[in-house]
C-alpha cells in the first residue's frame, strides 16, 4: 500500500425528486476543512409509501455513524479501512432486521448503499445494490464498482447475440436487484481490499440510479464540459440533464460530486472543503430526522453497541 499524500478535495451534494411524491434517497458528505480525509455515503431506499424513506436513513446513518466514530483512526489504520466500511454494512443491516421485527407491515423494504472513504489521494469504498460510483479521468468515465442488478447479465445477453440492444434497454428485469440490504443476509457485498489511486483533476460521482436516466456517454459528457468548474455546478449539470431527459416516470436522482483539487504537499493555506447543494429538495439525513423516522430507542441500541465494542 502506498503512502496517502496530502490532498485538498472540492464535494458538492445535491437531489432532485424526479416526478415521484417522496424522496427515497439519501446522502451525507463530511470532508473537514485540515483534515486530510473524507467520508461521503449514499443510499436509495425502496419499499413504498414511507418505507423507502426510512430504509435509505437507516443505512445512511448508520454507515456514516460508525465511520465518523472511527474518523480519527481512518489515517492512521488505512489498512483496516475495509475492514471498517464493511463493518458498518453489516451494521446497517442489523438496523433494518431490527426496524422489520419491530414494524413487520414494511416488510420488503431495504436500501442500495454506495460509501466511500477518501485518505489523501487513497480512495476505499463499498457497494452494495445498483448505485454507480463514477470515475471521471482524461476525458473518459468508468465505473469502479459492481453493478449488483440483472443488467449486467442482460448487457452479456446482448454481446453474445442472444438479445437486440434495444429489447436489453427496456428488459423488465433490467433494474432488478441482486443484492441489498434487506436485513437479511447481504447477497454481495463490492469492498476491495487495497485503496484505488485518484489523481488531481479526478472527478468521482457517487449517485442513486436515477443519474442513469442519461447513457454513460452522456454523463460523460456533461462531466466534462464542466470538468474545471466547480463540485457544485457538475452536480448541478448532472441534475439539470436528468430534468431537461422528461423521463415521465423519472426516479429520485441523488449525487455527490468529488473533485481533488491537489494531492501535493500544501504550504500555508487551509485544506478546502466545497458542500453545496446542487438542487432543491435537498434530503440531508442528519440524526435529529432518523430518530422521528425510526423508534428512538431502537437507534440509541445500536449506537451503544457499536460503542461498546470499540
Amino acid at each position: 500500500m502506498r503512502r496517502s499524500s496530502r490532498a485538498r478535495f472540492d464535494v458538492a451534494t445535491g437531489v432532485d425528486l424526479g416526478s415521484r411524491k417522496q424522496q427515497e434517497d439519501a446522502i451525507v458528505a463530511d470532508f473537514p476543512i485540515g483534515e486530510n480525509c473524507g467520508i461521503a455515503v449514499l443510499a436509495d431506499g425502496m419499499g413504498g409509501h414511507s418505507s423507502g424513506d426510512i430504509a435509505s436513513a437507516i443505512t445512511v446513518t448508520e454507515v456514516f455513524a460508525e465511520l465518523k466514530f472511527r474518523f480519527n483512526s481512518l489515517a492512521k489504520r488505512e489498512r483496516d479501512i475495509p475492514n471498517f466500511l464493511k463493518r458498518a454494512v453489516d451494521g446497517a443491516n442489523r438496523s433494518m432486521r431490527h426496524h422489520l421485527t419491530k414494524h413487520p407491515e414494511a416488510r420488503g423494504m431495504g436500501s442500495t448503499l454506495v460509501a466511500t472513504v477518501l485518505v489523501g489521494a487513497d480512495l476505499y469504498w463499498v457497494s452494495v445494490g445498483d448505485s454507480p460510483l463514477y470515475l471521471h479521468r482524461d476525458r473518459q468515465l468508468k465505473r469502479l464498482n459492481e453493478d449488483h442488478s440483472m443488467a449486467p447479465t442482460i448487457d452479456a445477453m446482448v454481446a453474445s447475440g442472444q438479445l437486440s440492444a434495444e429489447l436489453a434497454k427496456t428488459h423488465p428485469e433490467r433494474n432488478s436487484l441482486t443484492s441489498a440490504i434487506f436485513g437479511n443476509d447481504i447477497a454481495r457485498i463490492h469492498c476491495p481490499a487495497q485503496p484505488f489511486p485518484i489523481n488531481t483533476g479526478d472527478i468521482l460521482v457517487l449517485s442513486s440510479d436515477g443519474l442513469q436516466t442519461l447513457s454513460d456517454d452522456d454523463i460523460e459528457r456533461v462531466v466534462h464540459r464542466n470538468r474545471k468548474k466547480t463540485s457544485a455546478e457538475i452536480a448541478d449539470a448532472l441534475l439539470a440533464a436528468v430534468r431537461e431527459a422528461a423521463e415521465p416516470d423519472q426516479d429520485n436522482t441523488s449525487v455527490t460530486v468529488i473533485r481533488l483539487v491537489s494531492d501535493r504537499p500544501i504550504a500555508n493555506e487551509a485544506m478546502a472543503q466545497g458542500t453545496a447543494h446542487a438542487a432543491p429538495p435537498t434530503r440531508m439525513v442528519d440524526a435529529t430526522e432518523v430518530f422521528d423516522a425510526v423508534d428512538l430507542e431502537e437507534t440509541v441500541e445500536f449506537t451503544s453497541a457499536r460503542q461498546a465494542t470499540g
